[in-house]
């Protein structure tokens, strides 16, 4: 067994033991050092987004001093749902391993199948009609941002 593995997994299970969340690991590595371990914490902090990948490069980024940790690589449990993988795409991450995947999941009550057709524009929600707000004023924003002298891309 891949031992990064193995930890993710020690860590879901030390999770659901205590009742912080469901059957889900991640752990963090970068070169060949363990930077963060996290276990799902949606219902130990009453969090929706604690997944373990967010809660594990909340801990990677915090440890590192950076926002970008483009030179880690993360092992998940679980194929990471559409917002953890974002959040990975979002952390520069380059390599992804993960154990189980969304079907696997399924069999837990973990169903993110809706969001994939969501995504893709073919199912219906309330999300997918959004009305807009005061566009002009939010879109200054980014003109504003643009111009800052000491800005930071990211």
């Amino acid at each position: 067994m891949n031992p990064y593995m193995q930890i993710a997994i020690e860590a879901a299970k030390e999770g659901m033991a205590t009742n912080m969340g469901g059957p889900f690991g991640a752990v963090i590595v970068r070169n060949g050092e363990i930077i963060a371990v996290a276990h799902n914490e949606v219902l130990g902090t009453n969090d929706p987004t604690a997944h373990a990948e967010i809660v594990a490069i909340r801990k990677a980024t915090a440890k590192l001093g950076r926002f970008n940790i483009s030179d880690c690589q993360i092992y998940s449990t679980c194929e990471p749902c559409p917002m953890c993988l974002a959040a990975i795409h979002w952390a520069g991450i380059r390599k992804l391993y993960y154990g189980a995947d969304r079907h696997d999941a399924i069999v837990g009550g973990f169903d993110d199948e809706i969001i994939y057709p969501l995504m893709a524009g073919t199912a219906d929600s309330p999300l997918l009609h959004p009305e807009i707000v005061d566009k002009q004023a939010c879109a200054d924003l980014f003109q504003e941002w643009h111009n800052k002298p000491d800005r930071v891309m990211y």
